[in-house]
């Protein structure tokens, strides 16, 4: 468990484990972080220190939310506090990256592994319950820290200024992990088309590309999921009665910016994995439809051979007659004459089924 105080400007303020006891400054508020383990051993004394900060404690229902370690993305919100609960990415940094039953199909997909993360948002406090080593409780607890904290370009970062900015990009860290899940998404799906659409392939085991399409709907669906949540919050936002002052009503803009901006971030994800999904799809189409088209050709070349064959069969089965008087049956030079017949015969079919274009090879594409 760790507790932050942070301010509108400098690093922020860790108290450790301590939980606070005196009201936040006037430009600032408290930070309240633990995992899920750490929130049930120590719910007594947490539901304590809310009353005390915050005049109100979590409601029953919300601490079973924030004990259950596999609810989907979801809000919920009193008259006090907003609770918000966001799926993130497992990673193999901490620890639960890996799934429980062993999976089939490229290694991305066998990656994606979610947890959930909840979130309460107070006028002057947020309490977050994560699971155990999680990336960005870390990641922000060293930037929140930090006595010179920077943005993306290097430059000065904006100091967060209020639970539900912090909230907010608490959220957008997560989301970005999604983000940058799409390019190894792409090219795992990209080679994997590639096998489907050569011509010899040779495709066994259908069960990855089965599980590879139950991945990619599981993905689509937890977006799904995250993206009514943040459209809920962006609803009860602007709810919210408006600001008696000119900069508390701009924060207030600003947040309704940042949540729209986060609520974007989760549409091009659902956008992305719908597009992977109408992908796979087709081209599992397209390789049934290259193999129809093989086995086209290949019975088109054995029937056009089978014609051949036929007139020279008839010619043998004739002078195989069991007749004493055939034609050429007793001259020295019959047997020549019949085989240069079968010969002219052929060559007149392979001509014939050449120019009909029966006996061409398929040519590839450049």
């Amino acid at each position: 468990m760790r507790t932050l105080h942070i301010a509108a400007t400098g690093p922020a303020q860790d108290l450790g484990e301590e939980l606070p006891l005196a009201p936040p400054s006037s430009t600032g508020f408290y930070w309240v972080s633990c995992t899920r383990s750490e929130f049930a051993a120590h719910l007594p004394a947490l539901q304590a220190m809310l009353h005390r900060q915050c005049g109100v404690p979590l409601v029953d229902l919300h601490v079973s939310d924030l004990l259950n370690a596999q609810l989907p993305s979801n809000y919920d919100a009193t008259s006090q506090y907003d609770l918000l609960v966001f799926q993130r990415l497992a990673t193999a940094e901490s620890g639960d990256a890996a799934p429980a039953t062993p999976q089939h199909g490229p290694p991305v997909l066998t990656r994606i592994v979610t947890r959930p993360v909840g979130m309460v948002v107070f006028d002057q406090l947020l309490l977050t319950v994560h699971p155990d080593a999680c990336p960005v409780h870390a990641y922000f607890l060293l930037r929140l820290l930090s006595e010179q904290p920077t943005d993306a370009r290097g430059g000065p970062a904006k100091r967060t200024n209020s639970p539900a900015d912090l909230m907010l990009r608490l959220v957008n860290h997560m989301v970005d992990g999604y983000l940058e899940l799409r390019r190894d998404l792409t090219r795992q799906l990209d080679h994997w088309q590639s096998a489907l659409l050569e011509p010899k392939a040779r495709i066994s085991n259908w069960s990855a590309i089965l599980d590879a399409r139950l991945a990619l709907h599981q993905l689509d669906e937890i977006c799904e999921d995250q993206r009514a949540a943040i459209q809920e919050w962006i609803e009860a936002l602007d709810a919210w009665p408006a600001e008696s002052m000119p900069t508390l009503q701009r924060e207030r803009e600003l947040l309704k910016v940042r949540s729209r901006d986060v609520l974007e971030h989760i549409e091009r994800v659902v956008h992305h994995v719908r597009r992977l999904e109408q992908s796979a799809e087709t081209a599992v189409q397209m390789h049934f439809s290259l193999q129809s088209n093989r086995a086209n050709d290949i019975m088109r070349t054995l029937t056009t051979i089978t014609a051949v064959f036929l007139p020279l069969n008839l010619i043998a089965a004739v002078f195989g007659m069991n007749f004493e008087f055939i034609p050429l049956v007793h001259k020295q030079d019959g047997f020549w004459w019949a085989v240069a017949g079968m010969g002219v015969v052929s060559l007149v079919l392979i001509s014939f089924f050449w120019r009909k274009r029966y006996l061409d090879r398929l040519e590839r594409a450049p």
